[in-house]
């Protein structure tokens, strides 16, 4: 088995090209295999900034526009609702268990960015689709050292693909 990426795309603001579809499925990859995940599927979502703010907004609770949303499939929280899924026959697995979760990215976000650091929109893309999937697996910045934990995480990946800044 493998890790997947379902994508789509709800803006205008640039068409999405093959190129950058593939280049996101080569950080997958990498970023599954440095985290040592082999199977499971991502579902990636382009968006502008109204349909993140309202993302942000309804799921959140922060009314205003951000550049990547994660929301994780596989997390334990108690906060969050647990889905039962039924099946009727017994043979049939549970269609989301391989579901790692939703990536959102806003594609105006994510311009206005990388023009503000002086690198190009597929690697801010790239960075923000690898940040969004390290925080389904469960990794956050809430403190320094988690910070630093997930921005060496990050930039390995990248460099990796050659999307070093």
């Amino acid at each position: 088995m493998s890790v997947q990426l379902e994508w789509s795309s709800e803006q205008e603001i640039i068409e999405i090209p093959d190129a950058l579809v593939s280049r996101l499925e080569q950080l997958l990859q990498l970023a599954a295999e440095a985290e040592k995940v082999e199977a499971g599927e991502v579902a990636l979502l382009f968006t502008d900034d109204a349909g993140i703010h309202r993302l942000n907004r309804d799921y959140r609770g922060i009314d205003r526009p951000t550049d990547v949303l994660s929301f994780a499939m596989q997390e334990d929280s108690a906060e969050e609702p647990e889905i039962v899924f039924e099946v009727e026959d017994e043979s049939e697995e549970d269609p989301f268990s391989g579901m790692l979760g939703d990536i959102i990215i806003s594609v105006e976000r994510a311009r206005a960015q990388s023009e503000e650091y002086g690198h190009s929109l597929e690697r801010e893309i790239g960075f923000l689709f690898v940040h969004g999937f390290l925080h389904l697996l469960g990794y956050d910045h809430g403190t320094e050292a988690e910070e630093q934990q997930m921005t060496s995480k990050q930039e390995a990946i990248l460099q990796q693909a050659g999307l070093s800044r």
